[in-house]
């Protein structure tokens, strides 16, 4: 059973930044679906290997990344975390996205995390 706790601590070790701290709430075979990326689901890395090497890659890119106004949703082994991510990358974008993370269980660990975020576009299209 997931517990408000426990989405606290994840959401502290994200914005801690602290790859090590973070991997350590994952499963060892957790898969992880990034936001962006070349797949109808963004990018899918599975193992703390996998997600180790992204998150470091992430904190170099955006080394202020941090995810604000969080709220969360339990149901049972799922968790559903609110969030609006800012920061300032490398290449000089902006975020300041609204997004939600849908998490899987099994314990303490994350099994499956799938991440959503709003795409921000300045055209005329739906």
């Amino acid at each position: 059973m997931v517990t408000l706790e426990l989405m606290r601590k994840i959401s502290a070790a994200f914005n801690s930044r602290d790859v090590e701290r973070i991997v350590d709430c994952f499963a060892e075979g957790a898969t992880f679906c990034l936001a962006r990326g070349p797949e109808p689901v963004g990018r899918t890395l599975k193992g703390k290997t996998a997600i180790r090497q992204a998150l470091s890659d992430r904190f170099t890119q955006i080394p202020d990344m941090r995810w604000e106004g969080q709220d969360y949703i339990l149901a049972g082994d799922h968790a559903v975390s609110l969030w609006i991510v800012r920061g300032k990358g490398a290449d000089g974008e902006e975020l300041n996205y609204q997004g939600c993370d849908i998490y899987r269980f099994e314990g303490d660990k994350i099994i499956d995390k799938n991440t959503f975020w709003k795409i921000v576009e300045h055209k005329e299209r739906l």
